[in-house]
């Protein structure tokens, strides 16, 4: 199992930046395909961006591809996701996630992630 801790969200004005982390405790991170997720008021969790178990693949939704990136350190635990250019659209709770059945070269549908953070409320004010 992995326990998962998201930081790092806030309040910023429209074109800013955030940088989210998620630290993962456990010994078998790399096992991993780490994700995240973001659910605004009265709709569904949506993939945002997820990272395959060696970080050499990275898979984005279109609403924040070339302005997210997705990083990990297997070293240290970690998963980041950088956020610039912000949108008020982009206000949500993100989610870390992290899962095991994910196939290697695939994003992994919502359903394949296991382990869930208590999400970070980013909001971003036009």
């Amino acid at each position: 199992q992995v326990q998962l801790v998201e930081s790092g969200g806030g309040l910023v004005q429209a074109g800013g930046s955030l940088r989210l982390a998620c630290a993962a405790s456990g010994r078998t991170f790399g096992y991993y395909q780490m994700g995240w997720f973001r659910q605004a008021p009265g709709k569904e969790r949506e993939f945002v961006a997820t990272i395959s178990r060696s970080g050499g693949n990275t898979y984005y939704a279109d609403s924040v591809k070339d302005r997210f990136t997705i990083s990990r350190d297997n070293a240290k635990n970690t998963v980041l996701l950088q956020m610039d250019d912000l949108k008020p659209e982009d206000t949500a709770v993100y989610y870390c996630a992290g899962g095991a059945r994910v196939a290697d070269g695939t994003r992994g549908t919502l359903n394949e992630f296991d382990y869930w953070g208590q999400g970070t409320q980013v909001t971003v004010d036009s």
